[in-house]
């Protein structure tokens, strides 16, 4: 039986993919085992999915000033140690890494043992971790036309992010169910991401006497973060988090509008759902959002506002104009060549194994 170690941890965005392949690798034949951090949220992740996990220590590659800069180098060499034990043990026949700072030392660890690495780059620039690792990977795996040529080119491959395969096997019926919703008014769905955006939660809110005028709302929130004065608005559901009947939203939604975390747009794209898409801007990160947002734009698969320029009208206004072009949008995704993510991802494993 072939053997293959996923890694990728330190949020949801660097795991879910791995997620999305187990299927895939299941049907190859593969027996697989997971590497992260000890108590990283992939451990927890993973857990559903009768899975061996091996845990390693892990630090983070900080650019700024923090105590902890002095002490993550040795945690990281530790974690490296740790993981070149295991694999001289296990000798994998291939490593998939899906980013991530755990996925450094399990990556330089399964190259000094000469064993095959292909890493998955989500968003346009390559984030510092993954820098690490280019330069021992097979190849380099990414979302955005533009990100190829910051790879070397003998290992840049367009693949697209793999999405959970049931997410395209929602029913319709169950969401307006679960919603309370009519079957004859359209349907738009807010996703702020999986800790909520206070500003997209807010614009959302104020804007809803425009919008429920010819729309629905349901609005993933946040933990924490549903407004109890509109627990009972007509027309707008609000929930904090949803896994299991997430399939069933997007297929009742008819627009939906999101922040540009990479893993969330990709699934848009796989789904082909007209989005409008507000990234979270570069005061607040990298930067990576404006440029997984723009680069959407670009390739008509996206409508894009710019956090500092949201307002509640501006909201209603391009929610409205999505609709009625809608199927543009639609037509211009299933033409997209990063729609088979899993497929293209699953060839270059095997090729490699």
């Amino acid at each position: 039986m072939k053997k293959i170690v996923l890694t990728g941890g330190g949020s949801a965005g660097h795991v879910t993919p791995n997620i999305a392949l187990l299927p895939s690798l299941r049907e190859a034949g593969f027996e697989i085992t997971y590497m992260g951090s000890y108590e990283g949220i992939e451990k927890k992740l993973i857990a559903d999915f009768d899975i061996p996990y091996v845990g390693i220590s892990t630090g983070k590659f900080r650019r700024y000033l923090d105590p902890k800069n002095l002490t993550d180098p040795f945690r990281v060499v530790k974690g490296f140690h740790e993981a070149r034990k295991f694999l001289r043990s296990y000798r994998p026949d291939i490593v998939f890494s899906k980013g991530g700072f755990v996925s450094v030392p399990v990556v330089r660890a399964a190259a000094s043992l000469k064993i095959p690495c292909i890493i998955h780059e989500s968003d346009m620039t390559p984030g510092l971790a993954n820098k690490l690792c280019i330069p021992v990977a097979k190849k380099v795996c990414c979302n955005f036309p533009e990100t190829l040529k910051l790879l070397p080119e003998d290992k840049a491959v367009l693949t697209g992010t793999p999405i959970r395969e049931e997410l395209s096997h929602g029913n319709k019926i169950a969401g307006l169910d679960m919603c309370g919703f009519i079957a004859n008014k359209p349907v738009i769905m807010v996703i702020g991401g999986s800790l909520g955006a206070v500003n997209v939660n807010k614009a959302v809110r104020e804007a809803l006497p425009g919008l429920l005028k010819d729309f629905q709302v349901v609005h993933l929130c946040g933990k924490g973060k549903v407004d109890n004065l509109l627990l009972n608005t007509s027309g707008y559901k609000q929930f904090e988090y949803i896994k299991t009947e997430l399939k069933d939203l997007f297929a009742m939604a008819d627009i939906v509008i999101s922040r540009a975390g990479a893993n969330a747009i990709c699934e848009l794209l796989a789904l082909k759902k007209p989005n409008l898409l507000i990234p979270l801007p570069a005061s607040s990160s990298r930067g990576d959002q404006l440029l997984n947002a723009r680069s959407f734009e670009a390739q008509g698969f996206s409508v894009v506002i710019d956090e500092d320029d949201l307002t509640p009208e501006l909201l209603v206004d391009r929610a409205h104009e999505l609709y009625f072009t809608r199927q543009t949008y639609h037509d211009t995704m299933s033409r997209s060549g990063q729609m088979d993510s899993a497929k293209t991802i699953m060839k270059l494993i095997l090729e490699a194994v």
